[in-house]
This record gives structure tokens, sequence and C-alpha cells, in this order.
């Protein structure tokens, strides 16, 4: 019995299939089905279930792995202190954002983090889909949103306030709109998301919140993009502080509502890290969130 082998049916367990398994861990789907089949002839009883349609633990099997995991991510643990101090953090670390918080936030950080940990392969992976963090081996994501649910663990990096922004030309050729509910009489540009295409919401100083309508010609579908057409005088949009504070400070964007939240359905939105839950972290990827939320909390609040 190898410890790749309890490793692979975790994986299996975790994945539900053989062929995802394979795909994970780079291996035939052949080669994994033996392991297994192997596994069950030194235990002496079946893992899994097979039919044509599914693959599922038996109660043996699902005893089995519970009992294995938490020993096998002490072995993991042990084997890394012994190799690895906090200094020097070291291996393969995966991670994703989306393409607009990865470009603006995440990438001017690089320099810092690879002289922070010269050791750490960083593969960061940009993109606007919702990627399965089991499926896809990923240690770390970056969302965006109100508190997450689910199976993963979270970590608050930092809130986010959402401004409606125009640019100073346009504010001279359609004039500044004196109450959100005059954007209704604007252009205003739009990215293409159900919660923030049709309807903003606005709470003012006194907690009052109110719903407007909004319409425009032009619906993008890159939050990169949104900024773009914004700064170039196209209408006003609904942009994120920790994507467009550096425009409004230096005049290229005007907030059009200081005094007042607004916001795409929730005001209560944040940037989160996410990760798998199990209880033993790498040393590189506890050491990544600290610099995360070290990092891009003082950017932010500068």
């Amino acid at each position: 019995m190898q410890i790749q082998d309890l490793h692979l049916l975790l994986s299996v367990a975790r994945l539900g299939s053989f062929a995802a398994a394979a795909r994970q861990a780079n291996l035939d789907p052949s080669s994994v089905s033996r392991s297994i089949s192997s596994l069950e002839a030194d235990l002496g009883f079946r893992l899994f279930q097979r039919s044509t349609r599914r693959l599922s633990l038996t109660e043996a099997g699902r005893t089995y792995c519970g009992r294995i995991e938490p020993l096998l991510e002490e072995l993991a643990a042990a084997s890394e202190q012994a190799m690895v101090t906090r200094q020097s953090a070291a291996g393969r670390l995966r991670m994703t954002a989306s393409v607009a918080y990865g470009e603006r936030c995440l990438v001017p950080l690089l320099p810092r983090f690879r002289s922070a940990f010269p050791k750490i392969q960083l593969e960061l992976l940009l993109t606007d889909r919702q990627v399965d963090l089991v499926e896809d081996t990923i240690d770390l994501a970056v969302r965006h949103g109100p508190a997450m649910r689910g199976d993963l663990i979270t970590v608050k990096l930092h809130p986010v306030r959402y401004r409606v922004c125009a640019s100073p030309d346009y504010l001279k050729r359609c004039g500044l709109p004196p109450t959100p509910k005059d954007l209704t009489q604007h252009d205003c540009v739009r990215i293409d998301l159900p919660e923030f295409r049709d309807t903003w919401h606005f709470r003012d100083a006194n907690g009052a919140a109110e719903q407007v309508p909004i319409t425009g010609s032009l619906l993008l579908s890159s939050a990169l993009s949104l900024r773009s057409c914004t700064l170039a005088g196209l209408g006003p949009s609904l942009l994120a502080d920790w994507l467009v504070a550096a425009d409004i400070e230096q005049g290229g964007l005007v907030d059009l509502f200081p005094e007042w939240r607004a916001a795409a359905s929730s005001f209560d939105s944040a940037i989160w890290l996410l990760y798998p839950s199990r209880h033993y972290l790498p040393v590189r990827v506890r050491m990544t969130i600290d610099f995360l939320r070290q990092y891009l909390n003082c950017n932010l609040n500068n």
C-alpha cells in the first residue's frame, strides 16, 4: 500500500470519478482504477460502488476515507515543517482572480511577492469564469460579492464601495445629474451582469434607499472596458472603488454622488479569498494569504 494510492483514493472520492482524478494527477484513468482495485484487495473490502452512471463510496469506504484524510494531512504537515521554514516558503501555488481585479490589484504586487517568496512558483489564472477550485487544483481564489457561503474557507480581504462615475468631458456635454434618479435621463455605460444591467441601488446619509432604473446603448462584458469607456466620455457607469479610486483622485473621473452609497444589489460587498476546506494548509498558501491581507489593505487604504 503506497501513500500515493491513498491520495488517489481521496481524490476519486472528492471528484466522483476515476477520469477526473486521473486528469488532476496527470495519470492514465486505467492506472487510477488499478490503484483503487489494489487498495481494495489489500484492505479486503470495497471502497466504491461502481455503475455505468455513477461512482460512490461504500459505507466502509466513507469510514476509511474519513479516518485517513487527517492522517495524510498530518503527514504532509510534518514533511513540510521538516523541509521548509516560514522564511523559505516554496513550491507551486495556483491562484485565480477576475481579469480586472488581477490586472489592477494583483499584478502590481508581483515584484514585491517575488522578492518576498523567491521559491514560490506562482501560477496566476486571470479569468471571469467561475473556476472550480477542486477540479482545477486551485489553492486560492479571489472573489467579489457579499459574504460567501458554501464548503470553502473564506477570508475577507477588504470591503468594496461602488461609485457612479463619469468623465469631466461627458459632464461638460451632458451636465451633472443632481440626484441618482436623474440618471434615467442619461445614456449609461453598463456591464453585462444581471445585477448591474438594469437597476442601480442608492442609499443616502440617513439610510434611505432607492432603486433607479438604468438604460444605455452600450453594454460591455469586461470591467476594464467599462472603465476605459467611462474615461473616454461615453457615459456614467457603476464602478468599484479598487478599479477607479486613482482615476477619481487624479481627475480623470468624477464621483457623481459622493454623499450616497451606490451598489448593484448589496451594499455590503467585499473582496474575499477562498480556499478548499482542510485542516492543513501548506506554508506557501498561509504566507500568501498573509501577504495579500497586508498589502491589499495597505494599498487600498492609502
